[in-house]
């Protein structure tokens, strides 16, 4: 029992004076006196003492903010999308509304019990995080298995910014081989500009070291003076930022019609590459998009004593059997007389405005020089004499 409750009860029992119930329990004579008016008013509950809470808090978070909140967690989870407290307060301000904190918005999550407690789960504090300085340090690249309608077993091959985390690259194949590393790499390269570095693990199609040789990637990087690098075996959490990226992929596709062909699936891969880079704020920037990230600073460049690359076009590609290669220019279809000698060669096609060049990946030979000519579908070899015939008069 209270001790207002046994000094009121003494009081009202007449075993003690109001003065004397008052100086034992510690109150004034004038409180003692109120609380025998609300005993006498409400009985002894009444008695007990009243809440200190305000009536009303203009700073409380209104029910309005409070359903929006609670609506967007239910929509970006069903869309697949990151539903944390810091994402649901960036699309609260994308709106207009002025955002609570993030643990407020943790709060009203879990009054509506829309928050699964995981004890378990390792504290982001406890990791430690590497950021290259500028877009374009560092590209890293990973590849994640997918399935089709049908059960087919596909393969989705990511480039990603490390600085920025933009989605530089995301194509789909049955299945990824070293020919598509490269291809996607130089597509890449054409879209944005070659970086100074790439970060990959150990998978054959980035790399044949272990093999004691190299592949048409690690020749391609050497070519364009771009420094490789690639994880630790078995240590995964080195590309932890592609790595992340197939999660919040995987989420997103799981909510999307299942794919029925490889078209399909990459018609829905552009949508989440947009989506990603332009509409849905990444924590690990400050809670901006990463196409904001990546157009904020200068990108880097690979160190080298080669032109300036963002001019020029690269093509990977191999010498056919007559000794040419196919190079597509505005639209129009042009051959190249590489040599007859070259045929079957892996080579890389570096175009500016005006020349092309052609390089063999293995040996970095330049195998030919070409002057682009829009009017003409052939562009011959300028390194050797006009004529068909070698050693011709």
């Amino acid at each position: 029992m209270s001790k207002a409750r046994v000094a009121v009860l003494k009081v009202v029992t007449k075993e003690m004076s109001v003065t004397a119930a008052a100086a034992k329990y510690g109150y004034s004579r004038q409180h003692l006196h109120r609380l025998l008016a609300r005993y006498h008013a409400g009985g002894i509950d009444a008695v007990d003492p009243l809440s200190r809470r305000p009536h009303s808090n203009k700073r409380a978070t209104s029910q309005e903010v409070r359903d929006l909140i609670v609506e967007l967690r239910l929509q970006l989870t069903k869309d697949g999308l990151d539903a944390g407290p810091l994402t649901i307060a960036w699309h609260l301000t994308e709106r207009g509304h002025a955002a609570p904190s993030t643990s407020t918005i943790r709060r009203v999550l879990n009054a509506a019990s829309l928050i699964t407690p995981e004890p378990k789960k390792r504290p982001r504090s406890s990791y430690r995080r590497f950021e290259a300085a500028q877009p374009n340090e560092c590209w890293q690249s990973d590849f994640t298995h997918w399935r089709l309608a049908d059960g087919t077993d596909v393969e989705i091959l990511n480039w990603l910014d490390d600085h920025a985390r933009m989605l530089l690259s995301c194509t789909v194949h049955a299945p990824v081989t070293g020919d598509t590393v490269v291809e996607t790499f130089l597509a890449a390269c054409n879209e944005h500009g070659p970086p100074a570095s790439t970060l990959t693990d150990n998978g054959r199609v980035y790399t044949a070291r272990f093999g004691g040789g190299k592949n048409a990637f690690e020749y391609l990087l050497a070519a364009l003076r771009i420094t490789q690098k690639n994880g630790s075996a078995n240590h995964p959490q080195t590309q932890g930022k592609v790595e992340r990226l197939h999660q919040t992929q995987k989420r997103w596709l799981a909510q999307q019609p299942p794919a029925a062909t490889l078209a399909e699936l990459q018609a829905q891969l552009d949508q989440f590459r947009e989506l990603y880079n332009n509409h849905r704020p990444h924590r690990a920037l400050d809670r901006t998009t990463p196409a904001a990230a990546y157009a904020a600073l200068p990108k880097a460049a690979p160190t080298t004593e080669t032109p300036t690359i963002g001019h020029y076009r690269l093509r990977y590609d191999r010498v056919d059997t007559w000794g040419k290669v196919s190079f597509r220019r505005a639209g129009r279809m042009h051959h190249l007389g590489v040599g007859y000698a070259h045929r079957g060669t892996k080579i890389l096609a570096i175009a500016d405005d005006t020349t092309l060049t052609v390089i063999a990946l293995e040996t970095g030979e330049i195998l030919s020089t070409h002057n682009i000519d829009p009017a003409k579908t052939y562009w011959r070899n300028t390194q050797r004499a006009p004529g068909r015939w070698p050693g011709a008069l």
